[in-house]
């Protein structure tokens, strides 16, 4: 099969855990950089790193890399592309755009002048245009202009890979599905022990670690992707992916996974996410708070995203909660090996233990530090 260069782009900090997993998948990895991670394959593996990775917000599939120093120069060069090997007249589509360090610097603007060129071509040629639809476009287009380098792309997914389908329910501040991912993936856990999140919230995190645990795919819960309205779609390479993968599911989890909270709305929106993944017999719940959880009996893997009092109040307020989990720590769980993220440092030191590894990562816009606890 012919293979192409395509482009996975990520939460910053988590370049190596999703590195890791294009390694696991077979995947030819090219260069890793903030943000994402370049990889070659077929349009199969292509498909198959939409349905398995874990990590990934977006799969890009680069068309054209130009410079780009004006908007005629956008216009020009984006409108010379073969779009009608990609698009139709009677498909819909949408333009993301993001600039930095050049002179074109409104992203609306890129936006704005690539999909014009994209409708004149179109029209120009076939005497009809495509609509715009930015919620849910057959194909959705990335422009990232760079020091005035311009680089199409086409976004197999269409919409971001975060979203499974098995999370509708929300408490405040979620941690995104990608994200929670990420953190299992470097704390090292492998579903082999206990896991267990203390502060769940609504559950994305002992969801994710389930997903892993028992070999679940996290495209298998129904979205859909944008490739797949595309008019080049290997229907039949799609569905052998799809079946393999669902022959891959465990009906259980090999080991403990245990989500407690001490808000028990949040341990219900928890439970009906777990009941609509299909998970809900493969995860533990319990209403109580860290303080009163009862640890499993084996050690294992303690992973907690406690408030940062950046959107959940005020910091000087959170002081005595982040002693709590220092104190509970040291006292219910020796044997383990705890994970805290916060985007908090001053917060984190009220911990008052001492943390044997510091990984800076984003929780979207927030800079924060991911915090591994030796529990000797």
């Amino acid at each position: 099969m012919t293979s192409t260069s395509y482009f996975a782009t990520t939460a910053k900090g988590l370049e190596e855990a999703l590195s890791r997993e294009l390694t696991d998948l077979g995947l030819t990895v090219l260069e890793s950089v903030t943000g994402g991670v370049a990889f070659t394959g077929s349009r199969r593996d292509a498909y198959r790193a939409c349905l398995w990775l874990r990590t990934a917000n977006r799969i890009l599939q680069p068309v054209s890399t130009f410079p780009c120093p004006s908007a005629e120069m956008l216009y020009a060069r984006v409108r010379e592309l073969p779009w009608l090997d990609y698009l139709t007249p009677d498909m819909t589509i949408a333009v993301d755009a993001k600039v930095r360090n050049s002179q074109l610097n409104h992203s609306k603007y890129v936006a704005l002048k690539t999909k014009d060129a994209i409708v004149d071509m179109l029209r120009d040629r076939t005497g009809q245009r495509p609509n715009v639809d930015p919620g849910s476009p057959d194909l959705r287009i990335n422009v990232h202009l760079a020091n005035d380098r311009c680089t199409v792309s086409l976004d197999l997914a269409g919409d971001g890979l975060h979203r499974r389908g098995y999370r509708q329910d929300l408490t405040v501040a979620p941690l995104r599905e990608t994200l929670a991912a990420g953190l299992i993936g470097l704390s090292g856990w492998e579903g082999t022990t206990p896991f267990v999140d203390p502060m769940c919230g609504s559950g994305t995190l002992p969801l994710e670690a389930c997903l892993l645990a028992t070999r679940r795919a996290p495209g298998l819960f129904g979205r859909s992707y944008g490739f797949e309205r595309w008019p080049d779609l290997d229907r039949k390479a799609w569905q052998e992916l799809k079946e393999a993968a669902q022959a891959e599911v465990h009906a259980t989890s090999p080991v403990t996974i245990l989500g407690a909270d001490k808000d028990q709305r949040a341990l219900k929106t928890a439970r009906s996410n777990a009941t609509r993944s299909g998970m809900q017999d493969a995860i533990h719940w319990q209403h109580c708070a860290f303080a009163d959880l009862q640890p499993p009996a084996e050690p294992g893997t303690l992973l907690l995203n406690p408030p940062y009092g950046e959107r959940l109040g005020d910091c000087h307020a959170l002081e005595p909660l982040y002693r709590s989990i220092g104190d509970t720590l040291k006292q219910r769980w020796t044997g383990w090996t705890a994970w805290v993220l916060t985007g908090n440092l001053q917060l984190a030191k009220k911990v008052g233990l001492k943390a044997s590894r510091r990984l800076v990562l984003y929780n979207g816009p927030i800079e924060c530090r991911l915090l591994k606890y030796e529990l000797y």
